[in-house]
C-alpha cells in the first residue's frame, strides 16, 4: 500500500478468537460457520500437519463449544495450497481429488467430534468462474477476450467445466469418505453451498422462461444436479457440448446423492431475458445465452448485472421452494444472505 501497511495482521482472530466467541455468546448466536485454511493446516498440500494451525482450531473449536455454539466448518474457501497448483494445476487436474480427500480426512479426524455441520466447498460453482474464466481469484487464468485483465495463461472455453468437474468429484469423495468412517460416530452432516441469485423473467415470453430456467440449471444445476441426480442438466449439455466433461457411470453412482444438506448463499434476484446463442469461441457467459438486469428497467449489463441490486426477500423464499420441489427436500441451509455491497468482486459473481 502507498502508506507503507500491509495486510498481515488484518483481523487478527489468530490471537483475538477468545474475544470473538466471548461477543458471539453475548449477542446470542446459536452457530459459527468458518472456514478452515487448507494451507494453514498442510502447508505442503498433503502429508505433514503444522501443529500450530492444528492447536488453532482445536482452541477455536472448543471455544465455541465451552460457548454453547454450534460449530458449522467449510473445508475450502478458495485457498489452496501453492505447491498443489504448481505441481499439478490444482482444480484442473483430477489429482486434486486425492490430496483434498486426505486434507478432509484430517479434518474429519482432529475436529470432527466437536463439529455439527461440514462444508466442503464454497460457491465452487463462482470459484470456477472467479478462478478460470474472468480471473478475479487465483490462480487467475483466463483467455481473451473473456478475463476481466489479461491473463498470461488459461482457456476460459473449457477450464471453468474441468475445476468444477473436479470440485464435484473431490466433494463426492470426501463425502464418502465422512460416511464410511465418521458420520455414525460424530452425527454430522455433509454438504456444499452455492452461490444463487433468484431469477424473474424480463417479460412471460416463452423465449424468456425458458431463458430464466436456463439460468437457473447453469447457475443451481450444474453444481447440484450431478449431486442429486448424477449428471448435469440437459440445458448445460446442449449448450456447452463437449467442452463439458462426461461422468462415466461409476463417476454418476459415487457423486448421486452425495449430500446431506444444500447450502447457499443468497444476496438479490435478478431480471432475465434471452440473448442468443452465440457462434464461436464461448465461455459460461456466452454458454448460458441470457442478458442479466437488476431491474425490470435497466438495460442490459455487458460486464454482468449492477452489483448495487437490492436484497429481495421474496426472491430468497421462491429459491427455497424451488430447491424443495427440484432436489427432493433436501434441508437448506442459508449461509449468506443480506444486502451485499458493490465491489469488484461481485460483478463476477453474476458473470
Amino acid at each position: 500500500m502507498s502508506d507503507k501497511s500491509t495486510g498481515d495482521v488484518a483481523a487478527d482472530g489468530y490471537h483475538k478468537y477468545m474475544e470473538d466467541v466471548k461477543l458471539m455468546s453475548e449477542t446470542g448466536l446459536e452457530a459459527y460457520r468458518f472456514s478452515i485454511s487448507w494451507s494453514r493446516l498442510i502447508p505442503n498440500g498433503r502429508g505433514a500437519v503444522n501443529p500450530k494451525g492444528l492447536q488453532y482450531y482445536n482452541n477455536l473449536i472448543d471455544e465455541l463449544v465451552n460457548h454453547g455454539i454450534q460449530v458449522h466448518i467449510t473445508l475450502h474457501h478458495i485457498d489452496l495450497p501453492q505447491i498443489l497448483e504448481d505441481e499439478y494445476g490444482g482444480w484442473l487436474s483430477p489429482r486434486i481429488v486425492e490430496d483434498f480427500t486426505a486434507y478432509a480426512d484430517v479434518c474429519f479426524k482432529e475436529f470432527g467430534d466437536r463439529v455439527a455441520s461440514w462444508t466442503t466447498m464454497n460457491e465452487p460453482n463462482i470459484g470456477a468462474l472467479a478462478s478460470y474464466d474472468v480471473a478475479i481469484f487465483p490462480p487467475g487464468r483466463c483467455s481473451d477476450p473473456f478475463g476481466v485483465t489479461k491473463c498470461t495463461s488459461g482457456d476460459s472455453s473449457v477450464e471453468p467445466y474441468i475445476a468444477a468437474h473436479n470440485t464435484l468429484l473431490a466433494h463426492a469423495t470426501v463425502v464418502s469418505l465422512y460416511r464410511k468412517k465418521y458420520q455414525a460416530m460424530q452425527n454430522g452432516v455433509v454438504g456444499i453451498s452455492i452461490y444463487s441469485f433468484w431469477s424473474y423473467p424480463l417479460t412471460n415470453s416463452t423465449v424468456d422462461l425458458e431463458a430464466t430456467r436456463r439460468c437457473i440449471d447453469f447457475y443451481f444445476g450444474w453444481i447440484l444436479n450431478p449431486l442429486v441426480f448424477g449428471d448435469y442438466p440437459q440445458a448445460m449439455k446442449k449448450n456447452v457440448g463437449s467442452r463439458l466433461p462426461p461422468f462415466t457411470e461409476v463417476q454418476s453412482e459415487l457423486i448421486k446423492g452425495s449430500l446431506d444438506f444444500i447450502g447457499i448463499n443468497h444476496y438479490y434476484s435478478l431480471y432475465v431475458n434471452d440473448r442468443p446463442l452465440e457462434t464461436g469461441v464461448r465461455d459460461y457467459k456466452a454458454d448460458m445465452s441470457v442478458s442479466l438486469r437488476g431491474s425490470r428497467i435497466d438495460p442490459p449489463s455487458t460486464q454482468g448485472p449492477p452489483t448495487n441490486v437490492p436484497s429481495d426477500p421474496k426472491g430468497l423464499q421462491l429459491q427455497l421452494g424451488y430447491l424443495k420441489e427440484t432436489y427432493g427436500n433436501l434441508p437448506v441451509y442459508v449461509q449468506e444472505n443480506g444486502k451485499q455491497n458493490s465491489q469488484p468482486e461481485a460483478s463476477l459473481r453474476f458473470c
